[in-house]
This record gives C-alpha cells, structure tokens and sequence, in this order.
C-alpha cells in the first residue's frame, strides 16, 4: 500500500496497488479467456477449421456444422457457469470480511479499555509487525489479517482511553465523524464524483512517507525527550491532523477503487481478506487522525 499507476491500470492488467499482492498488480482477469481459451472446453469456431468439414460452410447457411459425440460430450462434462464463479472473490464476500476484521479491532480495543490499558504497547508492536508481513505476503493469510485486527484494536483502545480521559465524549465524536467520512467518500465514488489520478496518487505515496518519518520522530522525541511536536503548538498540530485526515481519506478512496478492480477482474475468492486487510487499515489511520483533530479543536476551545 495514462491513469492511477497503484490502481486504475489494473484493468489495463499491468501494474497495480503494491499493499494487495499480484491481483493488486494486474493479476490474472476472466476478460482473458476470451483470448486464451474457452473455459469450458468448446471450442471456438463452429465452421469449417472448427471440425474438419468443408463443406460445413456450404450445407450450413449459418455457418455453423454439427457437433459430434466428442464435442458433444465435453461440453455437458465441462463445469457451469455458477461452479466457475463460486471460486471468484465477490462485493459481498469483501463487505463481510471487513465487518469481521472491525468487529475484532473493536474487541481488541474493548479489552485494553476495561481490562489492561498498557496493551497499548503490545498491540503498537504486534499491530506493525503484521501490519509489514501482511502487507508484503503474496499469500494472503486470514489468520494473520485477523491477528492484526486484534492487535490494532489493543492499540486503538489504549490510545482512544487517553483522549477520553482528557476530552469526554471526544471518543464516539470521532467514531461518528469515521463513519460519516467513510460513507461519504463511498457515495461519492460510486456516483463517480472522486476517482484516484496518478498525479494525487504519487503525491500521496511522498506525503504519506513523509508523515510516516514525522511521527516516529515525534515517537522518539515523547519517549526519550518528553518532547511532543504535536503538544509543542496545538494550532500547527490541527493543521497536520487535518492533512493526515485528507491523506487517510484518499488511502479509503484507493481501497474503494481497488476492491471494485479486483472483484471486476474476477480475482480468487481468497483475496477478499486482502481487501478487508486494506479497508481495515484505511478506516483505523482515519479514525485516529479524525480523534486527534478533535482533540486539538477541545485544546484549542479551552484556551
């Protein structure tokens, strides 16, 4: 994790989104088989090459000869049409798959919340370990992708009791505010408003690294220093939330268009928890960036 060169040329079946393995870059597409071979073993040309008939052309004003035994026969052995899409990754099987990995973030959160608070920091250290293996894994596993949830959860819940703590009610201000955001973004995708461009999307490769090199840096400072650029200047932190709100936001328009490529193509049925893993991701950055803009708006506002 001319057109978007991590995912609208997917469908030119070239390159792709690196975050979602090779359907991410221009895996294989059911457009193919109409230029490769007939899945179910017909074949082709029904005329005179079809089945050694000369005369077929001549007696068939269709251009069409009869079909012998053999060919016959492979055409009622060969699998339907449903048996062939069943193995093929569906909208529906994303959707779900996602609802199960938020449903385990929210569980890890909740047992950090209410049990042990200082899981925060096993869930930071599990949740970057698998978010890095899950993410360059060909093979995508869905037990590791729902470890990472779990883990994410731990995290998220540590992190969300301290702005609470500080800011009551900050928290499901911000989990309305997700929800709200995510859906918008999906709404206006669909109806073809907002679509990813290679010139935004390189942007966003350099701008998201680069936020990437600040917060640990910022890490580093707050546990050896006691030093936080964030907290040294609440109104230049609510500027670079708000930043990291939009760059979380065009990550979720990234995974919308990915996931509508990739199931368009007619990828395996297990790259849905691919999917999921990315969605996953992209709606936990902009929840904890939409919390942290909040939480400087309440900074700010008692000041």
């Amino acid at each position: 994790m001319a057109g978007n060169p991590l995912i609208n040329s997917m469908g030119n079946q070239q390159k792709g989104d690196p975050r979602f393995g090779q359907f991410g870059a221009g895996g294989t597409s059911t457009a193919q088989y109409g230029q490769q071979g007939n899945p179910y073993g017909a074949p082709q040309q029904y005329g005179q090459q079809a089945y050694g008939n000369p005369y077929a052309q001549q007696q068939n004003p269709y251009g069409y000869a009869q079909p012998n035994a053999q060919d016959l026969n492979n055409m009622y052995n060969a699998p339907s049409a449903s048996n062939f899409e069943a193995g093929r990754v569906t909208m529906d099987d994303v959707v779900r798959k996602t609802a199960l990995n938020l449903g385990l973030v929210v569980l890890g959160a909740l047992v950090t919340w209410f049990i042990y608070p200082p899981l925060m920091f096993v869930g930071f250290v599990a949740a970057l370990v698998l978010g890095l293996v899950n993410s360059f894994k060909r093979k995508v596993s869905p037990a590791l992708v729902m470890a990472y949830a779990v883990s994410e959860g731990m995290l998220l819940g540590g992190f969300s009791l301290l702005f609470e703590q500080s800011y009551p009610g900050i928290v499901i201000q911000a989990v309305v505010a997700t929800m709200i955001v995510a859906a918008t973004i999906l709404v206006l995708y669909s109806n073809g408003k907002i679509r990813t461009t290679a010139k935004l999307t390189r942007f966003f490769i350099i701008a998201t690294i680069s936020y990437g090199i600040f917060l640990l840096l910022n890490l580093a400072l707050s546990l050896f220093a006691g030093f936080s650029l964030y907290s040294a200047n609440p109104g230049i932190g609510l500027i670079i939330s708000l930043f990291a709100v939009l760059l979380a936001s065009y990550s979720l328009l990234m995974d919308y268009t990915n996931t509508n490529e990739v199931v368009r193509m007619g990828a395996p049925k297990r790259e849905a928890w691919r999917l999921a893993f990315g969605l996953t991701v992209s709606l936990v950055w902009l929840y904890i960036e939409i919390l942290r803009v909040l939480g400087f708006v309440r900074q700010l506002s008692d000041n």
